[in-house]
């Protein structure tokens, strides 16, 4: 018996939006583009020793490539219901306010699905973002306000405590 199991991928609206439109300027422009720069560069004659052409081919390899990853990670996508996130746990699509109990600064993220991370790590509203898979997002999911937590880093560790978790 042969059970086949997809991996989907959970992010937020506007990062399922985002990564749509990278995939339409890929599978368009970029791709006029690099089919532009291939047919320039076997002007230029014997393909055997031509840099431009190679440079070109792997551009057009790494467009590829992207375009197959951004194809398989949509299709696999959860879109998360943003109308009911539920603000008393972190987790994806929300906005975390943190103190860091060592140093006493203070930090806010939107948590997002790690595929959302591909494009800008700033939201809309100059928030950094981070992903539920990064140390940070691993520790503070699940977690209430009030509730400190330990992330563990290169240098050691840090103490966070959740102050806030907003839509």
């Amino acid at each position: 018996m042969n059970t086949k199991t997809t991996k989907t991928h959970e992010m937020t609206r506007s990062g399922y939006e985002r990564l749509s439109e990278e995939l339409t300027h890929l599978k368009t422009t970029r791709r006029q583009e690099v089919a532009r720069q291939l047919e320039e560069a076997r002007a230029f004659g014997d393909l055997s020793e031509n840099a431009e052409y190679a440079a070109a081919k792997e551009e057009q390899a790494k467009l590829e490539d992207r375009i197959l990853d951004l194809e398989n990670t949509l299709s696999s996508a959860v879109v998360i219901d943003e109308e009911k996130l539920d603000t008393t746990r972190a987790g994806i699509g929300l906005r975390i306010s943190l103190d860091d109990l060592d140093t006493g600064k203070s930090y806010i993220y939107d948590l997002v699905g790690s595929e959302e991370l591909s494009g800008a790590a700033m939201s809309p509203g100059g928030i950094q973002r981070i992903s539920q898979k990064s140390p940070v997002g691993q520790a503070i999911t699940g977690h209430a306000i009030g509730e400190e937590v330990i992330v563990k880093i290169p240098r050691g560790q840090r103490k966070l405590k959740i102050t806030a978790i907003e839509k």
